[in-house]
């Protein structure tokens, strides 16, 4: 008689609206503990379940729970996790990013467009182009400009006006600041401006673009 209330029983559970979506032929906590309730209800006095088979399945109902409190935990802790890394990301901001960039990349004779960060006020300088050979094949001149990111172009053309052989070129600056000292720009370091996030993944805003987080090569204190 059990036997068939259980599977009466176990029948309902599989049609009831709580278990629309979800996979029917798999019992959650609730639903085990309601079958075990149901056989409990239905034994025959003359005849009562055997005490090591209520005890089985009551520890098989504690490792149900303490398997859905687990997973539930780690789902939370994931969660919790996740939130902490974009808050401590976003704490980035302000700070120096090294892209590990050393040049700029020259193709079809057409103008190249670079961002360069200057750490200080500058009255003069001059930015070089070094050809894979170690060449220097051209240099701009700058005039005063500002602490900051500033953006150049380079033309990519010798002084006749022909294009310099497609490659990379390695880019060097120096400058002379209004009290008449001497400095150097690194390139490929900038300050972060500000952090955002694609598809889960956090974005630096350096200059005039966004780079992955994974495309940095270092992050440190510096002035900005």
């Amino acid at each position: 008689m059990a036997d068939s209330v259980i599977s009466s029983a176990f029948n309902s559970l599989g049609t009831t609206g709580e278990n629309v979506g979800t996979d029917q032929s798999i019992l959650d906590k609730d639903d085990f503990l309601k079958l075990l309730l149901v056989e409990l209800q239905n034994q025959d006095p003359t005849s009562p379940q055997d005490t090591d088979k209520i005890l089985q399945q009551t520890s098989e109902l504690a490792t149900l729970e303490a398997s859905t409190n687990t997973n539930q935990a780690l789902e939370n802790l994931s969660t919790s996790l996740s939130t902490s890394a974009q808050y401590a990301t976003i704490t980035s901001i302000g700070k120096m990013v090294s892209t590990g960039e050393t040049s700029v990349p020259l193709e079809g004779g057409n103008p190249v467009n670079f961002d360069l960060y200057l750490p200080e006020d500058i009255d003069s300088g001059e930015i070089t182009f070094i050809s894979d050979q170690g060449i220097r094949v051209d240099a701009m001149q700058i005039e005063a400009l500002s602490k900051g990111t500033n953006y150049f172009t380079w033309e990519g053309k010798d002084s006749s006006g022909e294009a310099f052989e497609d490659g990379y070129y390695t880019v060097e600056a120096s400058y002379m600041t209004p009290e008449g000292t001497s400095g150097t720009a690194v390139f490929g370091t900038y300050p972060i401006q500000a952090v955002r996030f694609e598809s889960g993944e956090a974005e630096f805003k350096i200059g005039s673009r966004y780079i992955p987080m994974s495309s940095a090569v270092e992050i440190y204190n510096g002035e900005s």
